[in-house]
């Protein structure tokens, strides 16, 4: 069976225990190692090149040739995507949630599509903005722009940015959460970890 042309394969890979015990420079090195290499094999997947991973002056990952890429990393997994579409992915590890956080990441009004105000909810929402922010090529000075519209399904949602719509898939490694975004619907994501 082939797959549609506008199948985007993200990588997720877990970081070897060793490597998660290293500190400071190192850690960010090795970390930054592993997503790499998560970013080759997305490229891999894709039948895309990329040589550099030239960044702007703000660190926004700029495309090469066509071919947009977003990295992501947590001290146990990190992720890589590569696709022909502005794409970006962010990972997240659950854990408790100061409360203050809740009202930073989201309203009133996004808090009700999700029901609660727990964890999961809390880093499903936190990945998906920091995904279109990724892909839109923004950092955080772009968040109260970027709003979650629709949640269709546990893995699936809307959001906005400047109005335009942005569909985002989550999926599930234990205790991470991952948010891939790109602005098409048809997308198929084939993720691999």
């Amino acid at each position: 069976m082939s797959l549609p042309a506008d199948t985007i394969y993200p990588v997720i890979l877990p970081v070897p225990e060793i490597d998660r015990q290293l500190k400071g420079r190192e850690k960010v090195k090795s970390l930054s190692r592993y997503a790499r290499l998560a970013l080759e094999q997305s490229c891999a997947k894709s039948g895309l090149r990329l040589e550099d991973l030239p960044k702007d002056d703000q660190g926004v990952p700029l495309p090469v040739d066509g071919v947009y890429w977003s990295l992501s990393h947590k001290s146990a997994i990190v992720g890589g995507v590569a696709a022909t579409l502005p794409v970006g992915l962010d990972l997240e590890t659950v854990r408790p949630v100061n409360q203050a956080l809740l009202a930073r990441i989201a309203d009133d009004p996004e808090w009700r599509l999700a029901g609660n105000r727990e964890a999961a909810s809390f880093f499903r929402f936190w990945t998906a903005k920091e995904a279109v922010l990724k892909a839109v090529g923004k950092g955080m000075a772009g968040l109260s722009r970027c709003r979650i519209v629709a949640i269709e399904t546990s893995t699936r949602m809307i959001l906005t940015y400047d109005n335009l719509p942005w569909p985002v898939e989550h999926r599930w490694f234990g205790d991470h959460v991952a948010a891939m975004a790109v602005q098409q619907d048809t997308v198929v994501w084939s993720l691999s970890s």
